[in-house]
């Protein structure tokens, strides 16, 4: 028996050298960085301050309206009396009924955080109207079409890198 315990070690020793020699051969890698991203180009000449002042009047428009509809969303959530939300807790009220109730009250919170966040983008385009950078793609650095800013008044992208992005 000590026999093959002697043997077994010398496997042993054997098999950590190989690993040892293993290890001393593997070569270093060197990782290159990635380049950071290319910024838009310099901007040229902008809108004018009263074209500026147009897309002010069109998001301050919408911006009335998105206001108005979360009003009506608040009404039709919250009770009235207490201010809090409104909850069928009545005795007659059937399951298939509280579950439709659920749904719409579901369906009334979504639309409410969907013009919430409609509502934060036409803040940061009135932001971006009084910093000056209204108006320029901010991939390519282009001035965006007037068209497109007045159908989409807070978009940060001309047509041709949106459609880059496939969004």
């Amino acid at each position: 028996m000590a026999k093959k315990a002697v043997k077994k070690t010398k496997t042993v020793k054997k098999t950590a050298q190989a690993k040892k020699q293993t290890v001393q051969r593997v070569k270093t890698v060197s990782v290159k960085a990635k380049p950071a991203p290319e910024k838009a180009p310099v901007r040229g000449k902008g809108y004018s301050k009263a074209e500026l002042e147009h897309f002010r009047q069109i998001i301050m428009e919408k911006r009335k309206e998105i206001l108005e509809e979360l009003e009506a969303l608040r009404a039709t959530i919250m009770d009235s009396t207490t201010g809090e939300y409104t909850q069928e807790n009545s005795a007659y009220s059937l399951h298939m009924e509280q579950g439709t109730d659920t749904m719409e009250r579901e369906k009334t919170f979504l639309f409410a955080s969907r013009e919430g966040k409609f509502l934060n983008y036409l803040d940061d385009a009135l932001k971006r109207i009084d910093k000056g950078d209204y108006g320029f793609c901010n991939d390519c650095g282009k001035l965006i079409e007037k068209e497109r800013l007045e159908a989409v008044p807070h978009a940060q992208l001309c047509v041709d890198c949106k459609m880059k992005r496939g969004k």
